[in-house]
């Protein structure tokens, strides 16, 4: 029994029950390799620059969005089922949009006016500061620029990184829906689901492999969360075994060139980040006080874009330390002005709610 249970490892309900999880360290871990991975393309307008890209066909920025939507897809499931659609909602609301409103308004009045190459004047009239502001927090645009700022960059957009927040809105807004249908309590139909997303991902790469990004990331975000939330609906019977890591990852391996390597890449990634949550034990003696991974992934960008527009001939190796620096001291600022504020504001409103609902 001993051995089986090293083979075949405990099942997620068993690895939870445990108490003590590596998510924080994961979060952690996965914004910084973001920010790593553009210090390769921040200076070459190039995203397939960064190393990994050339050997596995992503960057490493794009593995750890991998990751994340993983996590995300586990926890929130298990967020939704647990506290019901208001807690949910209002949890995801505070965890997302005070920082990335914050943001937004950090680079449009206070970065560009410091950097941009306009007078002060031009600068605010400039329309395009509107639209930067705009585009930013009703679309999730990544690609918007500020007025003067940046021009010399090889990119000139300020948030290069919000753009999966639409999806990872969209899938948020996904887990609530089938939720509220009752759908999450009848786990095989997210288990019929999550197949037809890969099905669908192994028919694009067959019938379209040149396809672009854009149109694979439609089908690999989804499919990674949902595989996520998946997972936790079965905790009672997936058991998180180093030995089934195994196989799938040689069986990536195998298909290493082939229509079905994407696809078992990302049911790879997403059972492998959630073996390391739960089944290893955990790294760190108690989790961090502040959660800077959101922090991270949001000024990682900015920070590079600064770093770089000042110093132009920096290499990529050598703007990864002093970005990792920056981007955690902004993100510290992030949390402690903005984040933990706006998450303890959810308790009193949730508390407001439920005094409503009794009373009514």
């Amino acid at each position: 029994m001993a051995e089986d249970s090293y083979r075949y490892g405990a099942t997620i309900e068993t690895a939870m029950a445990r108490g003590g999880d590596n998510f924080s360290l994961i979060r952690h871990c996965l914004a910084a390799a973001v920010v790593v991975s553009h210090a390769f393309s921040v200076g070459t307008g190039i995203g397939a620059d960064e190393p990994l890209h050339a050997t596995t066909g992503f960057s490493l920025g794009e593995h750890a969005v991998n990751g994340f939507f993983a996590v995300s897809g586990f926890l929130v499931t298990m967020s939704f089922m647990r506290r019901g659609p208001l807690d949910y909602v209002v949890a995801r609301a505070l965890r997302i949009a005070p920082a990335l409103v914050a943001a937004v308004l950090l680079c449009a009045f206070v970065m560009g006016p410091l950097l941009t190459q306009l007078s002060p004047g031009d600068y605010f009239r400039d329309p395009m500061l509107w639209r930067f502001v705009q585009a930013t927090l009703t679309t999730l645009k990544s690609t918007a620029p500020l007025p003067g700022v940046f021009e010399d960059n090889p990119f000139r957009f300020a948030l290069g990184t919000v753009w999966t927040l639409k999806y990872e809105i969209a899938c948020y807004v996904l887990v609530l829906a089938i939720g509220m249908a009752g759908v999450l309590r009848r786990r095989t139909l997210v288990l019929a689901g999550v197949i037809a997303l890969a099905a669908a991902s192994l028919l694009l790469d067959f019938l379209y492999p040149e396809a672009g990004k854009g149109q694979q990331t439609a089908i690999r975000l989804p499919l990674i969360f949902m595989t996520g939330s998946l997972l936790f609906l079965y905790r009672d019977r997936v058991r998180l075994g180093l030995l089934l890591l195994a196989v799938l990852a040689f069986a990536m391996w195998l298909a290493a060139g082939t229509p079905l390597y994407r696809t078992l890449l990302f049911v790879t990634q997403a059972y492998g980040v959630l073996w390391f949550a739960l089944a290893v034990p955990p790294l760190l003696r108690r989790p961090p006080r502040a959660d800077l991974s959101y922090g991270l992934y949001l000024y990682g960008w900015p920070v590079q874009q600064v770093l770089f527009g000042f110093f132009p001939q920096i290499a990529a190796w050598a703007m990864i330390g002093p970005a990792l620096v920056l981007s955690a001291l902004v993100a510290a600022l992030s949390w402690y002005l903005v984040e933990q504020p706006a998450l303890a504001f959810k308790g009193r409103l949730m508390l407001t709610a439920r005094r409503s609902s009794a009373a009514a």
